[in-house]
Parts: C-alpha cells; sequence; structure tokens
C-alpha cells in the first residue's frame, strides 16, 4: 500500500513538472503560420521592462534576444524583434526557423528570477511539382505536392507530442470540407515522425486560384492555419503583357521627352524673329 503511494505521489510530481515547468518556470504553447506577426507572452513580468531578458533556444546553446528591455542588435532577425509594453516579445513576419523555445527571464537587483517558457510552432507549406516548371507556370495536367509541417521545440518528439497533447494536421479544400484518404483525387499521407502531411493532386483547370488550407488542432481546438493558392496561367499571361508594356513606356518615355523639347525649341525661334525679318523671308518666297 505504502508503495503505490509513494507511486501516486510520483506521478503527481511529474505532472506537475509537465503544467508548470520545473523550477517555478511557467510554459505556454503558442502556434502561428508562416508570414503572420506573433506576440509571445512573458507571463512573470514585472512593472518595467528593463528586467526583462529574452533568450531563444532551439538546437544549441540559448541565445539572447533581449537584454535589460534592450534588443540585442548583433543578431541577424534584431529587427523583426520588438518589446511590447507588458515586456512580450513581437515577432514579425514569421518564418519556420523561428519556432523553438523562448524564455522570459527577469533579473532584481542583479539576481535571476524565475522563467517564464514559450514554445513556438509555426506551420509552414512548401510546394513541389512533377516538372521542372516554375511555380508561375503551374497549369492543368501537372501533379503537384503539397507539403504542411509543423515546426515544433526538436527535443520533443513529434510522435510523443501528437499523442499527449492531441495534436492533429489536416488538410481542407476551398468549400471547408476535410480531405482524407478515401478522396479518390487527393493522395493523402502523413509522418508523425516530423509532424508533416503531404497532398498530391492532378491539377484540373477549374483547380486555377483554388484554396487548400493545411490545419492545425490541439485538443480539437483550431491553432493555427496556411493556405495554398495554384496559380492561374491567365494571370500569369497578363502579368507578362503589364510588364511589356510598362517596360516599353519607361524606355520610350525620354524619347518622347526629347522630341518635345526639340519642337518646343524651334517653335520659340521662330518667334524670335523681328517682324521686317518675316516680312523679307515673305518676299524672298
Amino acid at each position: 500500500m505504502a508503495y503505490k503511494c509513494h507511486l501516486c505521489l510520483l506521478e503527481l510530481i511529474v505532472l506537475s513538472s509537465l503544467l508548470t515547468g520545473t523550477s517555478g518556470v511557467t510554459e505556454t504553447h503558442v502556434f502561428i503560420s508562416s508570414g503572420e506577426n506573433v506576440r509571445l507572452p512573458c507571463n512573470n513580468a514585472l512593472h518595467d521592462c528593463t528586467s526583462t531578458t529574452w533568450l531563444y533556444n532551439r538546437h544549441s546553446a540559448a541565445v539572447e534576444l533581449i537584454a535589460g528591455g534592450i534588443i540585442m542588435k548583433q543578431i541577424k532577425r534584431h529587427e523583426r524583434l520588438s518589446l511590447g509594453s507588458d515586456c512580450s516579445l513581437n515577432i514579425n513576419n514569421i518564418s519556420k526557423e523561428d519556432y523553438g523555445s523562448y524564455s522570459c527571464r527577469q533579473y532584481v537587483n542583479g539576481q535571476q528570477g524565475t522563467d517564464a517558457r514559450v514554445f513556438l510552432h509555426v506551420l509552414h507549406v512548401s510546394s513541389s511539382t512533377s516538372s521542372s516548371s516554375s511555380q508561375t507556370e503551374i497549369s492543368a495536367g501537372l501533379s503537384v505536392t503539397l507539403f504542411c509541417q509543423l515546426y515544433s521545440y526538436p527535443r520533443v518528439s513529434c510522435d510523443d507530442w501528437i499523442r499527449s497533447e492531441r495534436i492533429q494536421l489536416f488538410w481542407v479544400n476551398q468549400a471547408g470540407v476535410k480531405l482524407t484518404r478515401s478522396d479518390s483525387r487527393y493522395q493523402i499521407s502523413s509522418s508523425s515522425d516530423h509532424c508533416i502531411i503531404t497532398q498530391s493532386i492532378t491539377l484540373l483547370n477549374e483547380d486555377h486560384n483554388k484554396e487548400w488550407r493545411c490545419e492545425v488542432t490541439q485538443r480539437d481546438q483550431g491553432k493555427a492555419s496556411v493556405t495554398y493558392t495554384y496559380p492561374s496561367t491567365t494571370t500569369t499571361h497578363v502579368t507578362k503583357v503589364m510588364v511589356i508594356i510598362v517596360e516599353f513606356a519607361v524606355f520610350a518615355a525620354p524619347t518622347v521627352i526629347l522630341l518635345q523639347i526639340i519642337c518646343e525649341r524651334r517653335a520659340g525661334r521662330k518667334d524670335s524673329q523681328h517682324p521686317e525679318e518675316i516680312e523679307i523671308n515673305t518676299i524672298l518666297q
């Protein structure tokens, strides 16, 4: 009986550490799609942000993004970072490289305080075709594969993450209908090892400018979605024509201006002639 009590106590301790983190560290999970802006909350902020330091960690040692409320200019993405009035970390134009663990740390009188950790998960879509054609040359009959991946903290197995947090990735068509493996037109496959789901399809004419959306849910609640649109070749041709017209106008404009200047100068010379000269010229003619 005593052994069972100790075992139950141990399970409670482990569960508590998963929910609140170890050593008083609180944890928050934030989901975002690539290309969007995100706000990472600092759940242990003090009355001002001069004591706040933001750290980032993914594979190696933690890197300081903000120290004492000041953005570290030497980091590559410093222009996309800003500090909110509540000491939250704002990141603009999220990329798949931004995923990982962020920690808001407080220093009081030079002493390190508690950490508030934020796990940032980034949903990203990429594509590939069955030929060497560029994306703007996509047309009917071409086979296209879309890859939707959830980039999460690498120290946690995606398979464990899916089971423990009931994470789901799925594709939705423009009508809002969830695509499944039973649909004969779409080839849907997934890999729990890398939190990725793929969709392969042979395009039809009506697929131009049609949207497909990848969504991620946690415990049946929507967390993030990203949309992919197959570009229309018609739009591409119109764009090319417009580019040609603009280029012609750019090169023709200087010639038109030069001709206008020459004509104005000739007209000016004719107007500046004296009446006698005009009369003599008339008689001679």
